[in-house]
Parts: C-alpha cells; sequence; structure tokens
C-alpha cells in the first residue's frame, strides 16, 4: 500500500485519473435509486488523500488542473446558461435578495454561536466558507485574518457536510419533482376561436409573456377548401377560425380557454398543406442568432415552434438565442421543406467542435476580471477565476456572436467540457481537503467547529427550500439548481443535472445566484474573520 500511495504522490497524473475512473464508478451505484454522481470523485479524492497523510505521503493533484478545471467548469455552466439567463433575471431578481439575505442571516448566526462555542473569528470564518463550500471565502479569510491555520481547520471539518448536506437538500427537493412533477413539458393543442373582436397572434402571444407560440391557422371550417397556413405574428383570429398552440400545458389550457375551446380537431395531423421535422442547426454562421433573426417566415414561408437543446425542449420565442447542434421543430409547405433543411444545415458533423478562439478569449477574460480587486471599507475583495468565467460565459452565451466571431458553443461540446472541468476541480478539491481532514477532525475544536458547519448549511439549506417554494413558487428542478448556486458547489450542480437529465433549469438557477452568492460569501467571510 505504501508504495502505491508513494507512486502515485509521484504521478499526479495517474492520481487524478484514477480519482476520475475510481470516483465515476462509485457513483454510479444507486442505494435507494439514488445515485450521488460525479460528487463521489469529491469524496473518493478525501478518502485517499486522508489515508496517505495517515502513511506519511503527501497526494495532491497540482493546483493548475484544479483552477483550470474549475474555470471550464464555470465558463460552460454560464455559456449554458447563458441565453435564457438575463431573460429569467428580469423577473428574478426577487430570489437574488433572498439569497442575499439569508446569507446575511447565516453569517450573524455563525458569529453569535461560534462565540457561545468558544471559537476564535478566523476560525467561525473558516467554518463558514466551509459550510458553505466556498474556497475564495475561504482565501479572503485567511489574507484578513492572517491566520491560515484556524481558518484552514475550520473549512476542512465543515466542508464536508457543506457538500453532503446540500446534496440531501436538493435530492429532498428534487423527489417532488419526481414523485408529481412539477416540470411544464410543452404541449400543442388545437383551439376554436369563438371570440369577434379579432385578435392578432402576435397580442396572444405578448399576454402570455412569449410562454406560446402559434404553429398554424385555418380560416374558416375543416373539411373544406381552406388551406392550413403557417401562423404569422400578424394574423387575425377570427370567430371560427383554428388555430394550433404550443407551449406549457398550463399556459396553452390558459389560452383556449382565452380565445374560445378545445377542439376535436387536429391540424398536425393535416400534411396535406404543411409538413414538420426536427431539423438540426448546424451551419456555422447562424449560430448565435435568433429565431426571429432567421426569417424563416420571409424566406420559406416556414416557423419554428420548439427547440430542442440536450434533453429539454423549448419554446421557439422571438428573441431565443440559438446555438449550434439545436434541434429545431419546424414547420413549412410541404414543397419548401427541403430548401428548409438546407438552409439551416441539418448536420451532425462538427457539433463536437470547441470554438477554440471563442473559448480561449472568453475564458482569459474571465480570469483577468476574476482578478480585479473590487475596493470596499476594511479591505476589498476579487470574484475569483470561477466568479469571473462565470459572467463571461453568461455574457458570451447571451450575445452567441460579436460580429463574425461565434462567442457560443455547442451544447454537446459544452456539457463535454463542462463535466471534464467539474471531475478535475472535484478531484483537486477533494485531495486538498483530505490531507488535512484527518488532523482537523480528532483536534479539540473539532466537534464544535462539526456543530457550527452543521447549523450553518442546514439553515441555509432549510431556509432557501422553503422560502423558495413557499414565497417565490420556484419548481423544483430550477430550486436544486439555486441551491447549488447559492452553496456555489459543483458536486450539488451535478448532481442535479444527473438526476433531471440535464434539465436546463437547473443550470439556469444555478447561474442565477452564482454571481452574487459568490460576492456575499466573501464579504462576510471577511466580516467574520475580522472579528
Amino acid at each position: 500500500m505504501h508504495d502505491i500511495l508513494l507512486f502515485l504522490g509521484e504521478q499526479p497524473l495517474v492520481l487524478l485519473f484514477g480519482l476520475f475512473c475510481i470516483g465515476s464508478a462509485l457513483g454510479a451505484v444507486r442505494i435507494a435509486d439514488v445515485a450521488i454522481g460525479p460528487a463521489a470523485v469529491l469524496f473518493t479524492a478525501i478518502a485517499v488523500s486522508a489515508v496517505a497523510t495517515a502513511n506519511d505521503v503527501k497526494l495532491t493533484v497540482p493546483e493548475v488542473v484544479g483552477t483550470l478545471g474549475l474555470v471550464l467548469f464555470t465558463y460552460t455552466i454560464g455559456i449554458i446558461g447563458g441565453p435564457t439567463f438575463f431573460a429569467a433575471l428580469r423577473g428574478g431578481w426577487r430570489p437574488i435578495v433572498t439569497v442575499t439575505a439569508t446569507l446575511g442571516g447565516v453569517a450573524g448566526v455563525a458569529a453569535v454561536l461560534g462565540n457561545v462555542l468558544g471559537l476564535p473569528f478566523p476560525t467561525i470564518a473558516g467554518t463558514f466558507a466551509g459550510a458553505l463550500t466556498n474556497t475564495p471565502a475561504l482565501a479572503a479569510a485567511t489574507e484578513r485574518s492572517g491566520d491560515a491555520a484556524a481558518t484552514t481547520v475550520g473549512y476542512s471539518i465543515a466542508y464536508l457536510f457543506g457538500v453532503v448536506g446540500m446534496l440531501v437538500a436538493a435530492a429532498t427537493v428534487l423527489r417532488r419533482r419526481v414523485g408529481g412533477s412539477q416540470a411544464r413539458g410543452l404541449t400543442n393543442l388545437t383551439i376554436r376561436v369563438e371570440r369577434t373582436d379579432e385578435p392578432t397572434v402576435a397580442e396572444v402571444v405578448d399576454r402570455r409573456g412569449g410562454e406560446v407560440v402559434f404553429s398554424r391557422v385555418m380560416h374558416g371550417e375543416p373539411h373544406t377548401d381552406h388551406v392550413l397556413l403557417v401562423a404569422e405574428d400578424d394574423e387575425t383570429l377570427r370567430e371560427g377560425d383554428l388555430v394550433t398552440v404550443v407551449g406549457p400545458r398550463d399556459v396553452v389550457d390558459a389560452v383556449a380557454r382565452e380565445l374560445g375551446h378545445r377542439s376535436s380537431h387536429v391540424l398536425q395531423a393535416d400534411r396535406r398543406d404543411l409538413d414538420f421535422r426536427r431539423i438540426t442547426l448546424s451551419r456555422k454562421e447562424l449560430a448565435g442568432r435568433t429565431v426571429e433573426d432567421l426569417e424563416l417566415g420571409d424566406k420559406f414561408g416556414a416557423a419554428i415552434t420548439r427547440v430542442r437543446r440536450g434533453d429539454v425542449d423549448m419554446v421557439a420565442a422571438d428573441d431565443l438565442i440559438l446555438l449550434p447542434g439545436d434541434r429545431l421543430r419546424v414547420i413549412a409547405p410541404v414543397k419548401r421543406m427541403k430548401e428548409v433543411s438546407s438552409f439551416l444545415g441539418d448536420s451532425e458533423r462538427g457539433l463536437s467542435d470547441i470554438n477554440p478562439v471563442g473559448l480561449a478569449l472568453g475564458l482569459s477574460l474571465g480570469v483577468l476580471i476574476g482578478t480585479a480587486h473590487i475596493p470596499l471599507p476594511g479591505g476589498g475583495f476579487a470574484i475569483g477565476a470561477a466568479g469571473g468565467t462565470l459572467l463571461v460565459g453568461l455574457v458570451f452565451g447571451r450575445l452567441g456572436r460579436v460580429g463574425p466571431l461565434v462567442t457560443s458553443l455547442a451544447h454537446p461540446a459544452a456539457s463535454t467540457l463542462s463535466t471534464f472541468g467539474m471531475l478535475a476541480f472535484l478531484a483537486y478539491a477533494g485531495t486538498r481537503a483530505g490531507g488535512s481532514f484527518t488532523a482537523a477532525v480528532t483536534s479539540s475544536l473539532g466537534w464544535r467547529i462539526g456543530l457550527l458547519g452543521l447549523v450553518l448549511t442546514s439553515l441555509t439549506a432549510v431556509a432557501l427550500a422553503v422560502v423558495g417554494t413557499v414565497v417565490h413558487k420556484i419548481d423544483p428542478t430550477r430550486l436544486s439548481g439555486v441551491l447549488g448556486g447559492v452553496q456555489t458547489q459543483p458536486a450539488v450542480l451535478a448532481f442535479a443535472n444527473e438526476r433531471t437529465g440535464f434539465d436546463t433549469r437547473v443550470a439556469l438557477g444555478y447561474a442565477l445566484v452564482y454571481p452574487a452568492a459568490m460576492i456575499v460569501k466573501i464579504v462576510l467571510a471577511q466580516i467574520l474573520a475580522g472579528g
């Protein structure tokens, strides 16, 4: 055993990929139908590193590997969530305020309970950072206090439950999704119009916040010579018309009540005039453009009703930015479908390309932004490489392209880079924590730090889960991402992604609160460390 540990200490790449292998295999094991997924790499790294330390061998994954993994992970999460993040932000400021207030309250509890337990403020600050699994907060607390030993001991003991506790919270939240899924899957419905005020398609869509699209319209009675048409935004809906609406079931049902009633006819079954199919967006020059920018209606008399990204269907709103590899549900005149297919590309080749120019530019800008010092009374802080790359990823994902430069990534490529980056960071973080874990647990402060960390993690998880569900009515899928984002913990995000089949709402919830949570925790850790 000692010889093997010595070999791993001398061969960090063998150690890294060995942790990938063992951790991923363990993460696939299901207990009570629950698998923790890639988070097992973290726990494997902690265990192996702790055993090595007990045998006087130091095992570490190089810091540069951990940093590279972290920035790859956060940048690609931003790229994936960027197209929908800013739209969600317009109505999502309330969760951000809630997260800020919750973290402030938890820091207050840390100061009071830490004093009761007789812990020095540097240890309290380190425990706060560990309970909320935030390494930049630990660095900020260490710099402010000047006592690396005290902050690191608190961080090491609290960190493990910080991950496990929030994993349990995410699993609990997602259990509601599995048992009584609130996922708003898309559906289509043919509606007979009974209104006489002749609203336009655009007016109805605007009233529903762009959550639905109209795909087909037939003026007059079916079974006549009336032609089935693609529904344009300026189409006037008259009494007796039949229309097909696509969107979340509850919104579609509301539109049916608004316009008239469900029809027994199914317009999408009539393929004499209009056909529909899934077409893969593969033309690079179209990547980063919105649905409206494609102008399929003007060019071909066609329309996009749904966009499938990964395993998730989205309504093809006019302002939705399209990424390479998106599968578009297109409605078009039968004779023009081949032209539409040729225009969009419809090829699987090149979808794994990582767009090296855009990727390198985004990572470079993110790291530079992360190093910028933000002055505050008593010191100031930097958001770090993770925060910087996440912010740039969100912006680049939202822009899609800047002139001729494509800033986005195909979803398959982004997901692959994200997974690799996450595994590399978890392996690095595990070996760092495992080296001091045993000594920290057996110290005289161990049980007091453990108790404080348990209270802080549990309080954060419970408060956010309750407020998110009861007050903000956040669906369980997105709430699991919010919990991971507040914890700034890739393992929780990975677990939620695994359980939901990489539902984009998870990444959206994570990205929505991550920047605010990162900044607030860094500031609070500095305040706690200063006493």
